[in-house]
């Protein structure tokens, strides 16, 4: 497994240095960034990451008020979900009378259009992605159904994210990605995510949620794609998926350095956690 790894490492370096076109999301999916259904607005940051990862089919979220001003209600039992902001203060220093500003985290809470009932509202419909045959691949199939430990996988939404606190990865439906490998290639990712859990290999990038953008959430990224790449290898699929993985590993590239080193950083604990997918254990010799 070593040297697979060792040669996609190789490859995405190559890739790299050649110049990579850019990527593209592999799944056709009619779901819009979350944004507000009043303002049309959207959610930015770690929100459109919270927002999106919930799996609705429609982007559409409003607050509490807005429901009202509509004329409708939220409906009894309805959770909400925080959207957070920064809110600059300015505070005088009464020494120098020079103003600094200060940053305050603030939040409100917002709720699913499908948690409302808004009689007379308009509410965009989100049209459904075509669909297409899906022919499984058994090799990629063994490798999701034997992973030790295994995350909760739902089904269903526009978007393919993993949820840490619940332990939950959230992936669009098989027929709408472009090929069956995309599809493979996806979930390897969100499974490589999802062995920085706590209960598994306990990574600093998914232990503690980061900022959208951060130098940690771009590093989880890249390990989680450099691992979607080893697991690709894995199952013979790389051929099919290591353009677009050197896409989008740039494109993380780009928010970091641009270190070219980084993929080899990555890809040491990408190594590791493409193991533990496959449940790859090493005994230390005592000789």
């Amino acid at each position: 497994m070593a040297d697979v790894y060792q040669l996609i490492t190789d490859r995405i370096i190559e890739l790299l240095e050649q110049g990579t076109v850019p990527w593209h999301k592999p799944w056709r999916s009619a779901e819009h960034a979350p944004q507000n259904l009043i303002s049309r607005k959207a959610y930015r940051g770690i929100n459109a990451f919270l927002l999106g990862c919930l799996g609705y089919e429609s982007p559409y979220w409003l607050t509490f008020k807005q429901a009202k001003q509509l004329g409708g209600v939220v409906r009894k039992g309805e959770k909400s979900v925080p959207v957070v902001f920064w809110k600059w203060l300015e505070k005088r220093d009464p020494q120098t009378d020079e103003i600094e500003r200060l940053p305050l985290l603030k939040y409100y809470r917002v709720f699913h259009v499908t948690q409302c009932d808004l009689p007379g509202a308009k509410v965009p419909v989100v049209e459904e992605p075509e669909e297409a045959e899906f022919e499984p691949i058994l090799a990629c199939e063994q490798v999701v159904e034997n992973m030790p430990n295994a995350p909760k996988i739902e089904i269903g939404g526009g978007r393919a994210c993993y949820a840490p606190k619940a332990d939950v990865i959230k992936m669009p439906k098989c027929e709408v990605f472009e090929t069956a490998e995309d599809y493979y290639a996806t979930l390897f990712h969100e499974l490589t995510h999802a062995t920085g859990h706590t209960t598994r290999l306990d990574r600093d990038g998914v232990r503690e949620l980061s900022p959208f953008g951060s130098a940690s959430y771009s590093k989880e990224e890249l390990v989680a794609e450099v691992g979607a790449a080893f697991l690709c290898g894995h199952c013979g699929i790389d051929t099919a998926t290591i353009e677009n993985t050197a896409a989008y590993v740039d494109g993380w590239l780009k928010k970091l350095r641009g270190d070219k080193k980084l993929v080899v950083q990555a890809a040491a604990q990408a190594q590791k956690a493409a193991d533990y997918v496959l449940g790859v254990t090493f005994k230390v010799n005592d000789e």
